[in-house]
């Protein structure tokens, strides 16, 4: 961008990440938050960043011409749909919004004024996740078989009402994306309230992905409650199983076969060494730039809402946490 044009609303865990990043690429004119700790931080960071508390002041500033929206999730639509009113491009962190009608409101606000609206499925910007894309669509892996992600983490900072809904947008979306699916389906959840407090904080999540022809099985497992990280994507096909370990500093995707005289061979791909963070952001710039749509655009957004929107109410159906798995 020619000059700053950015502002971050919501500046805590995540939000900070996207104000380093927007800074960086030099297009960082606000950061907005009612905590006078965090704006202290940034102007000690950033000391040529303008901050406030107040949403109205971003809204008003001409300067602004694009709000990226880190808040949490239940007002990432109020907070979205004001700035697409008042005229500005705007990024959401995930999820869009709540609730699948939420999520169509604001793509039609974006597309009558024509602006952008993007949200932030971050692994859709990964190298490695871009390069295993490739390597399925060669054929590498073979015919596949099925698909697993793992998201577990230690999490007591909890706003949201399910860690489906925290941890699984991220899950859901990379799959789809990898299997080029979007029509996943969802056939059974479990969530338990491990902790007594009303919070499903371990849940799973089995999928379906019909694509040409086959219905190709996935699950999705998520937790809050474990205190050793995993974040691990398994696509086993018939030739090969890639194994992708976020989690790990090096050799984060690895392919896994059978070798002639039965001992596995193991290879490592090479992927590009960028900040997915640092990559999403400037494809939002580029978006607003170029005016075309982005990759995460809203209808990326409505399939994960979709789906979580279905497993939200099969779990509320059920009076006990802890009860087995629901199935439709």
């Amino acid at each position: 961008m020619d000059s700053p044009c950015v502002a971050v609303i919501g500046t805590g865990n995540w939000g900070k990440n996207l104000v380093r990043n927007f800074a960086n690429l030099g297009a960082l004119a606000m950061a907005c938050d009612l905590s006078e700790e965090r704006l202290d931080l940034i102007r000690k960071e950033h000391p040529e960043v303008r901050t406030t508390n107040s949403i109205e002041s971003v809204l008003a500033d001409q300067q602004v011409k694009a709000v990226v929206v880190a808040t949490p999730s239940d007002s990432h639509f109020p907070v979205a749909k004001q700035a697409l009113l008042a005229g500005k491009h705007v990024y959401v962190e995930k999820p869009l919004a709540r609730d699948v009608n939420h999520a169509k409101e604001l793509d039609r606000l974006a597309t009558e004024r024509n602006l952008v609206l993007m949200v932030g499925h971050l692994l859709l910007y990964h190298p490695a996740v871009n390069t295993l894309k490739e390597l399925i669509a060669s054929g590498e892996l073979g015919e596949l078989r099925f698909v697993r992600s793992d998201r577990m983490n230690l999490n007591n900072n909890r706003r949201d009402w399910s860690v489906l809904w925290d941890l699984a947008p991220h899950d859901i979306s990379m799959m789809s994306y990898l299997l080029d699916c979007d029509c996943v389906e969802a056939d059974r959840v479990g969530g338990w309230d491990a902790q007594g407090d009303g919070l499903v904080d371990v849940a799973y999540l089995d999928l379906v992905f019909p694509i040409k022809g086959r219905r190709i099985p996935g699950q999705v497992r998520n937790s809050w409650i474990d205190p050793q990280k995993l974040v691990r994507l398994t696509v086993n096909g018939s030739l090969k199983t890639a194994v992708l370990n976020d989690h790990q500093a090096d050799n984060k995707l690895a392919l896994h076969s059978l070798g002639h005289s039965g001992r596995m061979v193991v290879e490592y791909p090479e992927y590009p060494d960028a900040e997915p963070l640092h990559l999403e952001c400037e494809h939002f710039l580029k978006c607003i730039s170029t005016g075309q749509r982005p990759r995460t655009d809203a209808n990326n957004a409505y399939q994960v809402l979709r789906v979580l929107s279905d497993v939200e109410e099969r779990l509320s159906r059920r009076p006990a946490l802890k009860a087995a798995a629901a199935r439709t």
